[in-house]
């Protein structure tokens, strides 16, 4: 079983984007296939980048993928009833144990509120679900109405996760719009965030620095 095989799969399609469509009501920016796509593809991209086998960079994708669909229960608590779900989903379809594992310790520990980077998919999940910052994923098309998080996210012009050549850095480098977000907005809405990026980097032997329109703030 596969990445693509998961992507295919029309159940687990539904799950997201009914999850999606919740967080929709509830008045959260997008969650649907362009944000589980992106986070399954830096998640790949960092195991694979820093030597893991292609097998475990697979896995650190389909639990990118899969990592948001405990939205469809309740947004509380979101991460655990993920990994329950995906605990299912992933059994039924014919998933080996420590296959399941791995993918559903990932998606209950991505969370700032409750998750820890206990192994390196974890900590992969981790770096590119609280990277993807970035105007596409804001709903909300009446300015003068933003909420900070919808501030936060249109000001980003540009963010660019990458590891560099010796191996032993991330840097999560944003470009904003200080017309829209101040740097302060940022913080004030992903400092939990932020350190828990740090701690997952930490887990891959790494350092994470966090450079916002070319100053490094972390």
């Amino acid at each position: 079983m596969t990445y693509e095989t998961i992507k295919q799969n029309e159940d687990i399609r539904t799950y997201i984007s009914e999850a999606d469509a919740s967080l929709c009501a509830l008045g959260y920016t997008e969650h649907s296939f362009a944000h589980v796509t992106q986070v399954a593809e830096k998640a790949g991209y960092i195991l694979q980048t820093l030597g893991y086998p292609e097998r475990t960079a697979e896995l650190a994708r389909i639990a990118g993928y899969l990592h948001d669909i405990g939205n469809l229960v309740n947004r509380i608590d979101h991460s655990q009833s993920g990994a329950v779900m995906a605990f299912r989903l992933l059994d039924k379809l014919g998933f080996p144990a420590n296959e399941i594992s791995l993918i559903t310790t990932a998606i209950g520990n991505h969370d700032e509120g409750t998750g820890v980077p206990v192994n390196p998919v974890a900590a992969a999940l981790i770096l590119a679900d609280k990277s993807d910052v970035r105007r596409s994923r804001v709903r909300n098309t009446d300015l003068s109405t933003f909420d900070i998080h919808d501030r936060v996210n249109y000001s980003v012009i540009r963010a660019d996760l990458r590891i560099n050549e010796a191996h032993a850095l991330i840097k999560l480098k944003l470009t904003i719009d200080t017309h829209i977000g101040s740097v302060m907005d940022y913080f004030e809405i992903f400092l939990d965030r932020m350190i828990l990026c740090r701690k997952a980097a930490e887990k891959l032997n790494l350092q994470f620095k966090l450079i916002i329109n070319e100053q490094q703030l972390i």
